[in-house]
């Protein structure tokens, strides 16, 4: 089930943000995120303060979270979109407890956002994600999101990297 995240999920999220960036040290990095810097739990509070932080949970279990909100980032203007409208929803830091992972959970958020952009009349979901996170690179086009292009970015004025940039229609 996926539902708006409450107060007492926040810690959990920030675990799992935890949990994602201490796997990457041992493994392969795919979100460039960094621990402490974003996303964070101060992320998380904010987002659900605002009403847009989602949690996916499974018998009492949390395995994941995600932001769905109107904000675009100042660099998609960089980006040659092909969907033209003003009805836009926006996917932000979707992340999946490494416990959860190769279960179709980030599918079963990205159609949740889906159905609720379809639902409160949206016309096309954006997103980006880090060129180097080649399962989420690899996800969105089999969902039918297309590749608008790549845009350089510095989160926070710390983090650089590189972001792909996808958008479907409603």
């Amino acid at each position: 089930m996926i539902r708006l995240a409450r107060e007492n999920d926040l810690e959990l999220a920030a675990k799992i943000y935890d949990d994602i960036l201490d796997l990457e040290e041992e493994t392969i990095s795919y979100t460039n995120w960094q621990k402490g810097i974003y996303p964070t739990i101060k992320d998380a509070k904010k987002a659900y303060l605002e009403g847009t932080f989602y949690v996916g949970e499974d018998d009492g279990i949390i395995w994941g979270s995600m932001i769905l909100n109107e904000l675009q980032l100042p660099e998609y203007a960089n980006i040659p979109w092909t969907i033209e409208t003003d009805r836009v929803l926006v996917i932000h830091t979707l992340c999946i407890s490494p416990n959860f992972t190769g279960k179709g959970k980030a599918k079963e958020f990205v159609k949740f956002a889906e159905k609720y952009a379809k639902d409160n009349g949206y016309e096309a979901i954006r997103l980006d994600t880090y060129e180097g996170n080649l399962p989420a690179n690899s996800m969105y086009p089999k969902l039918g999101y297309r590749y608008a292009g790549c845009t350089e970015f510095f989160f926070q004025e710390y983090i650089h990297e590189i972001l792909n940039c996808y958008e479907k229609k409603i």
